[in-house]
């Protein structure tokens, strides 16, 4: 007889950590220092435009979220990320060989790039984890969705090819479509959809020990929620806005941040430095946000976590060329904030209403989150054009941490109607 196969569960955080290394990294963190530091000057874009091609790439991540899962529930997971791996590359490959003006940019980078990262990383990588873990969904989470905060380290790689060959950005765009290429390859022969698919189960662990009682059992809801009851509990909809108001800061930095230091007089290598730790920010936030989630309470993890946008977006604001550690500071506490309140959001929404309707729900989450904070990109580089300085952007981004710290606070487990009947019938009695 053949030995039992061990558990995939945890192999399948390492490829998801791989797919999300790829899809958001490359396209992303990647193309933002090709936009900003090269592509913006050929093509003589305005700080406006090129900040509207990041509102516009934030905002089809979460217009096609709704798509990403239906085609979850459909097709599947493997089928989903190979389809947001097409259209990254499609995407990209424009762009190497075809943009030559503002509106190019905006239609392959903003909405074919934005379609092929929903795809391609939030919903069906946090929907895997969700079908896969239960006792340690937080840190399986952190794990999964932290590779693009290592991907950040693209960003000074890519800017030192392209200045070695004459600010040929168009060649940085090739490297990002090879990479995707390699990525859908990869989710073919790796991504499996299920525990039940392989014949194992939940955590890994046998039936008899499904049932014994942990501490996820205080943080986790066992009720099978549908998605039109989670609509209607007000706990949806705080974790709703908390997610776009800490989406907001980080969609303003990543469109905006090296611009800013430039403005101030940091070098571009520099720059392109501070940008790969605001991305390994996110990694560290992610791994702690996933930690603290499965052991304590999960509002009190997430309101620290926006807590840290205060000291993030300060620094950022003082920042000066003379003392880099400032800015790589700033960097690094923004990233982590966002990292650690993502996987909060993510979390929180899996362990409150269950994996059965989470692609439904997270879907919608990112649809909300990705068109009401996508502006932020757009807003930056107005209050920059208007006022000669990103202070005032810096501030709103706080006003956003104090909104989501209102929100987040109200928002706690809900019962479902049947739970709450049954003890109310129990105190009767």
């Amino acid at each position: 007889m053949s030995e039992k196969k061990g558990f995939y569960g945890w192999n399948l955080v390492a490829v998801l950590f791989i797919l999300d290394f790829i899809n958001m990294g490359f396209p992303y963190y990647g193309g933002s220092v090709i936009v900003n530091g090269y592509m913006s000057r050929s093509l003589a874009m305005t700080g406006s435009m090129r900040g509207l091609g990041f509102t516009l790439i934030n905002l089809f991540v979460g217009l096609a979220a709704v798509l990403v899962a239906m085609c979850i529930v459909k097709f599947g997971l493997r089928a989903t990320f190979v389809t947001g791996s097409a259209l990254l590359c499609a995407g990209s490959l424009f762009m190497a060989t075809y943009a030559s003006k503002p509106w190019h940019y905006l239609v392959a980078f903003g909405v074919v790039n934005g379609m092929g990262i929903s795809f391609a990383t939030l919903v069906p990588a946090s929907t895997a984890v969700a079908r896969w873990f239960r006792r340690y969904r937080g840190r399986a989470t952190g794990l999964a969705l932290s590779a693009s905060g290592f991907a950040g380290l693209s960003a000074p790689l890519l800017g030192k090819i392209i200045r070695a060959h004459g600010g040929n950005w168009r060649l940085g765009w090739y490297i990002v479509a090879a990479a995707v290429i390699a990525s859908g390859l990869f989710a073919l022969l790796f991504v499996k959809e299920s525990p039940e698919s392989l014949g194992q189960s939940v955590d890994g662990l046998p039936e008899g020990l499904q049932s014994q009682p942990t501490k996820t059992d205080a943080l986790a809801t066992s009720h099978a929620w549908s998605s039109s009851a989670a609509y209607r509990t007000p706990a949806y909809w705080l974790i709703a806005v908390a997610s776009i108001t800490s989406a907001y800061p980080f969609f303003f930095f990543v469109a905006n941040w090296t611009k800013h230091l430039n403005g101030v007089g940091v070098s571009a290598a520099h720059a392109e430095w501070a940008l790969s730790l605001l991305t390994i920010g996110t990694l560290a936030g992610r791994w702690l946000g996933g930690l603290l989630m499965d052991v304590m309470n999960a509002r009190a993890a997430f309101v620290v976590s926006l807590c840290v946008f205060f000291v993030g977006s300060y620094l950022a604001i003082v920042v000066r060329p003379d003392a880099m550690i400032i800015a790589y500071a700033a960097a690094f506490l923004n990233g982590a904030a966002y990292g650690w309140a993502f996987t909060c959001a993510n979390t929180m929404t899996a362990h409150y209403y269950g994996p059965a309707a989470f692609p439904n729900l997270y879907g919608m989450m990112t649809l909300l989150t990705s068109v009401i904070a996508s502006p932020a990109g757009y807003t930056g580089g107005k209050i920059f054009d208007i006022y000669g300085s990103y202070t005032r952007a810096f501030e709103l981004d706080c006003v956003m941490a104090a909104i989501g710290i209102l929100a987040i606070a109200f928002a706690v487990m809900p019962k479902p109607r049947d739970e709450g009947a049954g003890v109310a019938a129990q105190k009767a009695a």
